[in-house]
């Protein structure tokens, strides 16, 4: 008779056995979409709004990018696409993304956020632009934890937003004021007592400039470059 061999296992290996097989439980974290259908839109006077994102990241901000729960480029287009409306005038408006890079430098991560709105008539001539301009610069995590970084990231998106959102209004009401449609204006968008617009936007249009004319330049975080172009730039010039 062969002789049976009995294989016993120490207590705190069939543990370790144990928990190696259930393996992770904690939930990872989740990031909602940076969501500004909240704000109040801003009425161009043109027929057509096009959205368009120029930005080409480097392999490095690529790689960085990637790790971002949300993008700069995906929150500032989305709120864009909430905020700049057509009130049905001929004409045509495109918002176009310049910059929305984030990079690591010295150990901090340093966000740029660059946008420009040109306006042309509808026999197709410029008849203005502007630029919005916002930079943001925060201590970089541990760039071995996943967590972290994307925490960090996604606050850095939240910055550059809040401050574009007021840059871009002040951008729009400054260089290209005649452009905008007001909602005590006659060339408004028709509004519903819901405050819904074309597109399904459920917010209060801006209700006029400011008194006397005066525009105010935004109490925002260092860093900004204000755009302060209301000329048709050389190449544009028919």
């Amino acid at each position: 008779m062969r002789p049976k061999t009995i294989l016993t296992l120490a207590p705190a290996l069939v543990l370790a056995v144990a928990l190696a097989g259930c393996g992770d439980s904690t939930p990872p974290v989740t990031y909602a979409p940076l969501d500004y259908s909240y704000l109040p839109p801003i009425m161009l006077k043109v027929v057509n709004v096009n959205f368009q994102n120029n930005y080409v990241p480097d392999p490095g901000a690529a790689a960085l990018l990637s790790q971002d729960p949300e993008p700069p480029a995906t929150a500032v287009l989305t709120m864009a696409q909430h905020r700049l409306v057509a009130n049905g005038t001929p004409g045509t408006a495109t918002f176009t993304i310049e910059n929305a890079s984030v990079e690591q430098n010295a150990g901090n991560l340093v966000g740029t956020l660059t946008v420009r709105v040109d306006v042309v008539s509808a026999d197709g001539r410029a008849k203005g632009y502007t630029e919005a301009s916002v930079s943001h610069s925060q201590t970089a995590p541990d760039s071995s934890s996943s967590d972290a970084m994307q925490a960090a990231l996604y606050s850095m998106t939240k910055q550059l937003m809040d401050a574009m959102n007021v840059q871009l209004q002040y951008q729009l009401q400054h260089n290209l004021g005649s452009w905008i449609a007001y909602s005590n204006s006659a060339a408004a968008a028709p509004v519903s007592t819901t405050g819904a617009v074309a597109g399904g936007i459920v917010a209060t249009p801006l209700t006029g400039p400011p008194t006397g004319g005066a525009i105010m330049s935004p109490a925002t975080p260092s860093g900004l470059a204000p755009g302060v172009h209301n000329l048709v730039p050389p190449s544009m010039a028919h």
